[in-house]
């Protein structure tokens, strides 16, 4: 019986190159596969996966770009999305793009080049139309993650406009008229309906919004500039809303830095919440988003759309919950 060891000799390759060239794990130049494709031809050799592969067209393995790997929520989602891949005997190979448009575009040719049969997208920051169009073009099964747009994709997010209102409603109800609100770079999709929800609940609870309780910013450092702004103001806020977790730990460290109260000195709440939440004092009020599901759902999705791409594309919202906690509970200070 011919085994991958004799393929391997035959090519003058490892045996590792020949896994490679039968499950698409890894790019192997066009000279060494056409070499290692002929010593199987030549050999006979089927490998019980690779004539599973070759009948159906298909690697078992699926390929997941994030935009910010190191970001909590996103580590549950990947979390999700490698458990649920890896019960359906998925391979999972990862990406992560660091919101950089170019090296998401180089990630998606390099899955594509591996074979993947299908791929998750959690866009980055500023990408543009034209990887969607691609993906269209060549009749790749993709599924949108975290990130929705009105493209005709399968997308799996959660609700981020709710939570958003219910904040601000929790803090007008308490008189906070000076709310500030931690948006980040709005080009994000999920971050750009948190600023939107919260600019038409402060128009409901007749509020005004102004720029300088308004951070709105791509790099780090204009986020600490627009926060330093804001709470150095002669009229600084009372309350404070960020909008991920990136952003709640630049607020923190203002806070701390001003030896603030909360919630005496500055009520404050964050979407996406800390792992250890619970263990800051004050507790932190926070919107808990379902990041392990949102990414199973995105496995499941896929699952479902490599094997039948004819069905009509799903957009699923998970509901986020809020935990109340004391870092929100008082009153503005006069």
């Amino acid at each position: 019986m011919t085994t991958m060891v004799k393929v391997a000799k035959l090519a003058g390759v490892s045996i590792s190159t020949v896994s490679h060239v039968l499950n698409g794990t890894r790019h192997v130049n066009d000279e060494t596969r056409q070499r290692v494709l002929k010593a199987i031809e030549e050999t006979s050799y089927r490998q019980d996966a690779l004539a599973r592969a070759m009948r159906r067209s298909r690697t078992d393995s699926i390929g997941l770009i994030v935009s910010d790997g190191g970001e909590p929520a996103f580590a549950e989602m990947i979390r999700g999305v490698e458990e649920t891949a890896a019960n359906q005997g998925i391979t999972l190979l990862l990406a992560n793009s660091a919101e950089d448009p170019e090296r998401e575009a180089r990630a998606v040719q390099a899955l594509l080049e591996r074979r993947v049969d299908g791929l998750i997208l959690a866009r980055a920051a500023g990408s543009g139309p034209e990887a969607l169009t691609d993906f269209a073009d060549q009749d790749t099964p993709l599924v949108l993650m975290d990130r929705l747009s009105d493209d005709p994709f399968d997308q799996v997010g959660v609700e981020n406009r709710a939570p958003i209102k219910e904040l601000v409603e929790h803090l007008a109800s308490q008189g906070h008229q000076r709310i500030l609100l931690i948006a980040g770079d709005t080009r994000v999709a999920t971050l750009r309906e948190r600023h939107d929800a919260f600019q038409e609940a402060m128009a409901r609870a007749g509020i005004p919004v102004t720029d300088q309780l308004t951070v709105i910013a791509g790099e780090p450092e204009e986020t600490d500039t627009g926060i330093s702004k804001a709470l150095s103001a002669a009229q600084p806020p009372t309350a404070a809303i960020a909008c991920s977790t990136v952003l709640a730990a630049a607020a923190l460290r203002h806070i701390q830095q001003r030896a603030l109260r909360m919630p005496e000195d500055i009520a404050f709440a964050t979407f996406d919440g800390f792992a250890y939440a619970d263990l800051f004092e004050p507790q932190l009020t926070t919107v808990r988003q379902p990041a392990f599901q949102v990414g199973a759902t995105a496995a499941k999705l896929l699952a479902k759309r490599i094997a039948d791409k004819s069905v009509q594309p799903t957009t699923v919202r998970l509901a986020p919950t809020i935990e109340y906690r004391a870092s929100s509970s008082a009153g503005p200070r006069s």
